[in-house]
Parts: C-alpha cells; sequence; structure tokens
C-alpha cells in the first residue's frame, strides 16, 4: 500500500485532474488488495479492527490525494456511518465471517474465504465514494452518508467483482512461458 498523500496541494481551487483520479482509483485497487489480506488473519474480531485502519489508511491517504485535511476521528466517523447505513447487507456477514473463526479446525477455512472477498469489496465502495466525494470539492465534514447510500450499494456489487478478479488474479500466481512450439523442446537421443 502506498502513502503517497500529498499529490494535490491542499489548495481547494484547483480542481483534481484526471492523473489525480486515476492515482485515486490505483490506491483504491491498492487498499482493496491489503483489506483483502485483513480477512486471512486467523484472530476473531482483531481482523475487524485490522480492516478498520486499513480503511482509514485509504481514506487518509485519499484525501490527500484531493488536498483534503485528514482527521482520524472524522475519518472513522464517516466510515461508520456509510457502512452503519448499510448494517443488514454489509457488517452482519463480516461480523458473521469473522466470529465463524471461533469454530475449532474448519472456522478459519470456511471464514477466510467470505471475509476476503466481502473486505475488499467493503473497501472498494468506500474508496469509490469518497472519491466521488473529494472529486466533487466535499470534505469529511461536508460527508452525508444518506446521500451516497444507492452509490455504495453500487459500488459494493462492482467492489465484488473486483475482489473476486483480484483474488483470483492473485491466486493463480506466476504466468508460465508460453509454449512456443517443437522448436523450444529438447530433442529425443536416438
Amino acid at each position: 500500500m502506498t502513502d503517497d498523500t500529498a499529490a494535490v496541494p491542499p489548495n481547494t481551487d484547483t480542481p483534481p485532474t484526471p492523473q489525480h483520479h486515476a492515482e485515486a482509483e490505483r490506491l483504491v485497487r491498492s487498499y482493496t488488495l491489503g483489506a483483502m489480506a485483513v480477512g486471512l488473519v486467523p484472530l476473531p474480531l482483531f481482523d475487524l479492527a485490522a480492516l478498520a485502519a486499513v480503511q482509514l489508511k485509504m481514506l487518509h491517504a485519499l484525501a490527500g490525494r484531493y488536498g483534503i485535511e485528514f482527521k482520524a476521528d472524522l475519518g472513522r466517523s464517516a466510515v461508520a456511518s456509510l457502512v452503519g447505513s448499510a448494517l443488514p447487507n454489509t457488517l452482519s456477514p463480516a461480523l458473521a465471517a469473522s466470529l465463524t473463526k471461533l469454530i475449532p479446525g474448519i472456522g478459519h477455512t470456511l471464514a477466510a474465504g467470505s471475509l476476503v472477498l466481502l473486505n475488499g469489496a467493503v473497501t472498494y465502495a468506500i474508496g469509490k465514494v469518497f472519491i466521488q466525494h473529494f472529486a466533487a470539492g466535499g470534505t469529511f465534514l461536508t460527508f452525508d452518508p444518506e446521500a451516497v447510500r444507492d452509490y455504495f450499494q453500487a459500488q459494493l456489487v462492482e467492489g465484488r467483482g473486483v475482489a473476486t478478479a483480484l483474488k483470483t488474479r492473485r491466486s493463480d500466481g506466476p504466468r508460465a512461458a508460453p509454449d512456443t512450439g517443437p522448436q523450444d523442446r529438447p530433442s529425443a537421443a536416438p
């Protein structure tokens, strides 16, 4: 995860450029991957605390990209209110998956698969909501979770696809060199 938070000077009179937007999108993907890794933490509830820390760090980095003053308490409040507005659909499965890790033996295995994707999807959606909000000139003080609830839900759906793609790409490992034909194979000795 990167920590370049000073890409846009804190002058809100200068609108962000498409390059800043693209950098913010890359940050969200990077933190999405980090949030997915947190899903593998075997300690129940500690994984949720670590996820909150990753998401808060992402908001800090995004705020820096858009020249927005960051305060941890406002960031925590913004994330809690956004995720809380989608409580039944978002937080309940995360809590259930985290607590599943308490089941001896198979609990971690059962929880890890679903929690990895859920962590990624939620983090992606939060990042996309704040990119939109900051790009429109919003700050943490002007953030209204009710106004972005539908957009958050849409980004959550998109985030599931992004998280699945990231997981698939990471689990495939390094790609083997393509077979270019018989000339690359050693010939059999007569």
